[in-house]
């Protein structure tokens, strides 16, 4: 049943899930009342039979792009988590206009001409390269979803459905006019139980930014799953 506070949600996954991994989220944002999409990215999850070694992230912004043309959605809250954020970022830019809202779970920002590999620390981005090479450089495997601090009881399930993630990805630079700094409505959740620190980081720029509201969650990097009512929450207030 819609009501008269129905939104339309857009749910980007991050590297190595898909839009399965927004299931809970979804199912929690729809029984709300609102139109809720969570597609999934060219090469990876059930989309993986589609991988080829000319997707980059300009095809992933290009996935969330063109599914807004054609189902000609608007007044979208875009949502993006971890490598979603670079995705996001690059579609609320090109589409600013149909952006009403931003939310970054436990996201990477992204800086205009600079790639994912270019934001993150020099050892672990090369220790992914190398990683991707028993792939002949297409892709770099699943991260496991204990080193994330995924919760114990969905650590297996989470690892079953992770994918290898396209490698050129990573290390396209990012191309960037500026538009998506006018969305004024912005919100950025850190996990604070994600070993990774760099997310810190992204969530102290954030919280400097009078357009974003800042949110923190006690569990892993994969707050859609950890904490998916808390998540759905926090994506609906970034609609009042």
């Amino acid at each position: 049943m819609t009501n008269g506070n129905e939104r339309t949600i857009v749910l980007v996954h991050g590297a190595w899930h898909g839009g399965w991994c927004y299931r809970r989220v979804a199912d929690l944002l729809r029984a709300a009342g609102h139109r809720v999409h969570a597609p999934t990215l060219t090469g990876l999850g059930e989309r993986s039979h589609l991988l080829t070694p000319s997707v980059n992230l300009s095809t992933h912004i290009a996935d969330i792009v063109n599914m807004i043309r054609w189902e000609d959605i608007r007044q979208i809250i875009l949502v993006g988590h971890s490598y979603g954020g670079m995705v996001v970022t690059g579609v609320a830019d090109a589409m600013t206009d149909r952006v009403s809202a931003l939310v970054y779970l436990d996201a990477f920002l992204p800086t205009a001409g600079k790639s994912f590999h270019d934001i993150l620390p020099p050892e672990v981005a090369a220790a992914q390269v190398q990683s991707a090479h028993a792939s002949n450089g297409l892709t770099v495997p699943p991260v496991s979803a204990a080193a994330f601090n995924v919760n114990e009881e969905d650590r297996l399930w989470v690892d079953s459905l992770c994918t290898p993630h396209p490698l050129r990805t990573l290390t396209q630079p990012i191309e960037l006019t500026g538009n998506h700094a006018r969305i004024a409505n912005k919100s950025y959740v850190l996990a604070t139980k994600n070993p990774g620190q760099l997310f810190k980081g992204f969530a102290r720029t954030m919280r400097n930014d009078p357009s974003c509201t800042s949110y923190e969650l006690p569990c892993g990097h994969d707050v859609m799953i950890d904490l998916p009512k808390e998540t759905a929450d926090i994506i609906q207030r970034a609609s009042l």
